[in-house]
């Protein structure tokens, strides 16, 4: 689950992370107030979506009168906001924060993430503050600093300060460092978090160091350990496909191509969506039911994929364990006869009651599309798909 910008920033405060002052604003008079209670001389004014890169679409600025932070939130709010990861569609700003302006130095980069590689909590620093992590990545790798956190004994002082020292900190601004360093790693840990990213991490005039973005994504698994963050949750922000999937227990992502797939179990959707690839198609999503799906899962399940107009073809692809054939057999009937069905469909059934579910496909009078394999049936739904285009 993501959050926006100004909640991730009430929870670092939270746990003693710097942060500068702010509030969320609706409308423009509600941006006004925040400006005059907040008072000094500079404001930031920025748009609240969950996506990065806001300022290179204009919502992100710097205003100096509070009649300025009228007219720049009256621009903003409403606005349909394209950024790199938006994509073209963008989304529409519904939300700004204002906050105090900040006396800026310099600005660096600083993440806490799940290294999958060394399956430890690793804490990611460097000099490149402001630029994408992935593509200072990419061109400078040697300014990416890596400390990896023994489970053990958790983040140490040390560490915090090795990761200050790479940073080029010095005199007081490392004791701040050390600080907000271990602050973040605690909330983190705390909050069940799969990334904290602070970029940029400033350091200011006065060698404050402070959390000018934040950028917080928490576990799903572990959101029953934390109400209050799970009230933090925006649905608006949400694909509106996979907000449904959710409410259903599905997992459900979609993706830019042409075939719909429906199949149980991860790592077997995986392989379904690789051999469409490898027969020249396309997926347009990946759809895992899980073991225990009902027939109503499965034909909700049915109604997401082709809720996509991208869809021209569809493949099911059940291995029956703990699934039983029959279940996903009378869940693609149920649900090919309420939409009715206009695309082709093919169907690879394995396992438990499988002849079953072959004999409610065959007699549903439905054209459904029968594959005694999974090779087979990828081919087969490429085929069906290239014909009809």
């Amino acid at each position: 689950m993501n959050i926006h910008e100004y909640q991730a920033k009430g929870l670092l405060a939270g746990y003693g992370v710097a942060v500068p002052r702010g509030g969320v604003a609706y409308t423009v008079k509600e941006a006004e107030k925040v400006a005059r209670d907040l008072k000094g001389s500079v404001w930031v004014v920025k748009a609240q979506i969950h996506a990065g890169g806001r300022g290179k679409g204009g919502g992100v600025k710097v205003v100096k009168s509070i009649k300025e932070v009228a007219s720049t939130a009256k621009d903003i709010l409403g606005m349909q906001l394209v950024t790199p990861q938006t994509g073209p569609e963008g989304k529409e700003v519904k939300r700004i924060y204002v906050e105090e302006g900040c006396d800026i130095a310099r600005e660096l980069y600083l993440g806490v993430l799940i290294d999958r590689v060394t399956s430890r909590v690793t804490v990611m620093a460097s000099t490149e503050g402001g630029m994408e992590i992935e593509e200072v990545a990419a061109k400078t790798p040697e300014k990416i600093i890596k400390v990896a956190i023994d489970p053990a004994t958790g983040m140490q002082p040390y560490h915090a300060r090795e990761l200050a020292f790479g940073l080029g900190l010095e005199g007081d601004q490392i004791r701040n460092g050390v600080k907000f360093m271990m602050a973040l790693y605690e909330a983190f840990m705390g909050l069940d978090c799969s990334l904290a990213e602070i970029n940029p991490l400033v350091v200011t005039g006065s060698g404050d160091v402070i959390a000018l973005d934040a950028k917080m994504n928490f576990d799903d698994n572990a959101l029953f350990r934390h109400g209050n963050v799970a009230e933090l949750r925006d649905e608006a922000e949400e694909d509106p496909a996979e907000l449904e999937a959710s409410k259903h227990d599905l997992n459900y992502i979609k993706l830019d191509g042409n075939i719909g797939c429906m199949v149980n179990g991860a790592g077997l959707a995986m392989a379904t969506m690789d051999i469409i690839k490898l027969y020249g198609g396309s997926p347009a999503n990946f759809l895992d039911v899980g073991g225990g799906a009902t027939r109503e899962r499965v034909t909700t399940a049915f109604k997401l994929i082709l809720s996509d107009p991208n869809v021209e073809g569809i493949l099911v692809n059940i291995f029956g364990g703990i699934m039983r054939c029959d279940v996903i057999a009378e869940g693609v009937v149920s649900a090919a006869r309420e939409v009715s069905l206009h695309v082709p469909l093919v169907v690879r059934l394995e396992g438990t009651n499988v002849e079953l579910g072959k004999k409610i496909l065959n007699e549903s009078g439905l054209s459904i599309v029968s594959a005694d394999n999974l090779d087979d049936a990828a081919k087969k739904i490429v085929a069906q798909v290239k014909e009809t285009a």
